[in-house]
């Protein structure tokens, strides 16, 4: 796996005015000290071959790009491959990154990992490399979360990570992550925080971002092998927004190939009922990085929804924030419905059951792909298996 070579973020960990340090001073030391040593490591021929070989043999690299025909015909005008991460060991695109941050916390002696989740993959990737590598492993997680990712949290505890639930506020992602964050302040001396999207303070977007470029790296490979040339949308949902940063970011300096995060429009975009923050959100600090949220007039951050627990959030990574101010990435919106709707759709065509989170990619996919051309491709990121969404899918879907 190769390491960018990039002018962002700077050193201070800024994406033009987004990103930076926002923490308390007893995590500052912490912060400087992992990001020393991600500059060491990603210098180190030694690591990038023990990163590579656990890719490749532990988690199942490289992923297939499949031209999904059947659905292709079913919409008419553009040519969709699907980037299938869903394939992956655990089932998402979110080991990428846990075997990544876990080899860095080998590195810093740190023997006790501690990580948030969502919908429940990020914590599941987590205890799974904790227990490859026999390291203690606590998740924290909503209990809104807990209840409607009731697979996942047996998936951790089966493999002995203990997930504590978290019923502070609305008990989702926001406050896992505060709680975790408490945890980290408490324990940093032997506690590394596996940080599960390119949100956070600085380093952690820039880490998570390069252990998840592996997507966009052999996407631009393989499509160059199948068609002989770049593709002209990319496709990718955006909670924090690790697996699109991850498809984009190798693509960014190829100014023909567009490219569109789609994020959680919940029931429509009405305050408190939504995820969208590129959607009436404004600029903010929330969990030690400046970028774009929702909060109302006193700056207190808005509750969300989506159906999809992973996208649940307030705030979306500072890379996403500066992408989307500077023109380069457009973002728009999938209700819950159209969400829904997609992961019906990809099912009934392609026998390919996305995760809720994939399926808001997989609606942006239906509304632009017939506005193409049959000559035109789209890339589309399936980050996710839909296994631990089908309980609740069939609720809405089958009555």
């Amino acid at each position: 796996m190769a390491f960018p070579s990039t002018q962002f973020p700077d050193a201070t960990g800024h994406f033009g005015r987004f990103g930076g340090m926002f923490v308390p001073e007893t995590l500052m030391a912490p912060l400087q000290e992992l990001a020393a040593a991600y500059e060491q490591v990603k210098a180190d021929p030694a690591f990038r071959r023990e990163l590579d070989a656990l890719l490749s043999d532990y988690v199942g690299r490289p992923t297939p790009l499949y031209f999904a025909e059947r659905w292709t015909k079913a919409l008419g005008g553009a040519r969709i491959y699907l980037k299938r991460e869903d394939l992956l060991h655990t089932g998402a695109h979110k080991i990428n990154n846990a075997i990544g941050q876990i080899l860095l916390a080998k590195r810093l002696g740190k023997t006790r990992i501690i990580a948030e989740t969502g919908a429940g993959q990020h914590g599941v990737a987590t205890a799974t490399v904790c227990a490859r590598f026999g390291m203690e492993c606590v998740v924290y997680m909503g209990q809104v979360d807990m209840e409607r990712q009731a697979l996942n949290v047996a998936r951790m505890r089966l493999m002995g990570a203990e997930v504590r639930a978290v019923t502070a506020g609305q008990a989702t992602l926001k406050e896992a992550v505060n709680e975790a964050m408490r945890d980290w302040v408490a324990s940093v001396d032997h506690t590394h925080y596996i940080l599960g999207s390119a949100l956070g303070s600085h380093p952690f977007p820039m880490i998570v971002r390069d252990f998840h470029r592996v997507i966009g790296l052999e996407a631009r490979r393989q499509i160059l092998e199948k068609e002989g040339r770049l593709p002209d949308l990319l496709v990718a949902c955006v909670g924090g927004g690790s697996n699109a940063i991850g498809l984009f970011h190798p693509f960014l300096g190829d100014p023909d190939v567009r490219m569109l995060g789609i994020e959680a429009g919940g029931d429509g975009i009405i305050p408190e009922r939504h995820a969208a923050r590129f959607q009436g959100g404004k600029l903010g600090v929330l969990q030690g990085t400046k970028t774009w949220l929702l909060a109302n007039d006193d700056g207190q951050i808005q509750l969300t929804h989506s159906v999809s627990a992973g996208l649940d959030y307030a705030a979306v990574g500072p890379e996403h924030a500066f992408l989307q101010e500077s023109g380069r990435v457009q973002y728009n919106f999938a209700t819950d419905a159209e969400a829904l709707a997609a992961f019906k759709q990809l099912a009934h065509t392609e026998g390919i059951i996305p995760a809720l989170e994939s399926a808001h990619a997989m609606a942006g996919v239906i509304k632009v792909a017939p506005t193409l051309s049959s000559d035109q491709i789209i890339i589309a990121n399936l980050s996710g298996r839909g296994d631990k969404d089908v309980e609740q899918a069939a609720k809405y879907l089958l009555g």
